[in-house]
């Protein structure tokens, strides 16, 4: 059986018990969420610099679009999203097993960060 869904701004596809998410966002937790037991990679950290890298880690396997810049988010869960607060590029992106479960894992630099309450993206597309 195969099914597409779309939910909260990102693609699932489902294919005889794979699921697959694609996303256009990076979107990560507040640092705070660290003292409730996420992994600091799981995290935005405190402060972000232009040009740095950093690395993530999202439960689930996932897929992002590597050919130029997406959105860096914050969410609370639930797909609960900020505005954008960087513009960054996925490095690399990889899907791991841990404890059972599948994680993406990767790599990130940070192009741009934003200070303003402006979109600065659609979709794919910076604005």
């Amino acid at each position: 059986m195969r099914r597409w869904i779309w939910q909260n701004s990102t693609l699932y596809f489902q294919f005889m018990g794979i699921q697959v998410e694609f996303n256009p966002d990076l979107a990560l937790r507040n640092i705070a969420a660290t003292k409730n037991g996420r992994k600091v990679e799981e995290c935005i950290p405190e402060k972000i610099e232009i040009g740095a890298t950093y690395p993530f880690l999202e439960r689930g396997q996932r897929n992002y679009w590597l050919h130029g810049e997406i959105p860096l988010l914050e969410t609370a869960g639930e797909g609960k999203l900020s505005l954008p607060l960087a513009s960054i590029i996925i490095l690399e992106a990889r899907h791991i097993l841990d404890g059972g479960e599948v994680w993406t894992s990767g790599t990130y630099k940070v192009v741009e960060i934003f200070t303003d309450d402006r979109a600065h993206f659609n979709g794919f597309t910076k604005v």
